[in-house]
């Protein structure tokens, strides 16, 4: 549980910035290289590699080499482990939100 929370949280801080999250959208689409990305944003390569590095680190992205080229791809799998914490967030409030229902319908149908 806490390996499962420590990735969760790794994952939310990596998508808490705007930059990272353009990134990893634009990845959705498909691999690209560094440049190719980085030259949609208004900052240094060398600020752009830091979102690049945080990504990988906490593995929303790999990135592999070939010759000076360096290609960024999703790993869609990690964002499954965000999708499946949602999915157990969501189930929970619409528990509560049932309960509620129930609650507020009760004293009607004794009536």
């Amino acid at each position: 549980m806490a390996q499962y929370s420590e990735e969760l949280d790794g994952l939310f801080v990596a998508l808490a910035d705007p930059t990272r999250r353009e990134v990893v959208r634009r990845l959705g689409r498909g691999p690209q290289s560094v440049g190719d990305l980085a030259s949609a944003f208004p900052i240094t390569l060398p600020s752009f590699m830091k979102h690049v590095r945080t990504l990988e680190a906490n593995g929303l992205i790999r990135t592999t080499k070939s010759g000076r080229v360096r290609t960024c791809a999703l790993r869609r799998e990690r964002l499954a482990l965000v999708d499946g914490w949602l999915a157990e967030q969501r189930r929970i409030w619409e528990d509560r939100t049932d309960r509620l229902e129930r609650l507020v319908a009760e004293p009607e149908e004794q009536q």
